[in-house]
């Protein structure tokens, strides 16, 4: 028992010592795939963003949470076509932590037979692969429902 305590608080100091932030001041970061067009899929996507903010709200610590859609799952944040656009603007309006990416080369082939206009909330990256990737490198968790 004496070993685990001393291991424990080594560890406090080697944190103190680095500049490790303390639990309650680290930002959680996530990031959630949507890349199919199944109003269930999106669904679990924004599920899946509420229950992670509202555990995190719960411990008292921060997190950010961005949606990112591509291929046919930008579907989801297509202003004609999304099934789940009311409930994008209900959570973006309770939710400031949360943002939702729409791929470029997906929105672009889409605008191909004449313009797509996106959901107000979304914002356009080039590429949804690619900004996972980036996200993931800058440390993301990666949920994919």
């Amino acid at each position: 028992m004496r070993k685990f305590a001393f291991v424990a608080a080594l560890a406090a100091a080697l944190a103190m010592m680095t500049g490790a932030p303390a639990l309650a001041e680290m930002i959680h970061k996530v990031a959630i795939h949507v890349d199919d067009n199944d109003k269930k899929r999106m669904n679990m996507a924004l599920n899946n963003a509420a229950n992670v903010d509202k555990y995190y709200k719960s411990k008292g610590q921060k997190v950010e949470i961005e949606i990112v859609a591509y291929g046919p799952g930008l579907h989801m944040l297509r202003e004609d076509t999304s099934p789940v656009k009311q409930r994008i603007a209900a959570m973006g309006l309770a939710m400031n932590n949360l943002s939702f990416a729409a791929c470029g080369n997906t929105h672009k082939k889409m605008s191909a037979k004449g313009p797509v206009k996106l959901v107000s909330e979304a914002k356009m990256v080039p590429s949804g692969v690619i900004r996972l990737i980036e996200l993931q490198e800058k440390g993301w968790a990666y949920v994919r429902p």
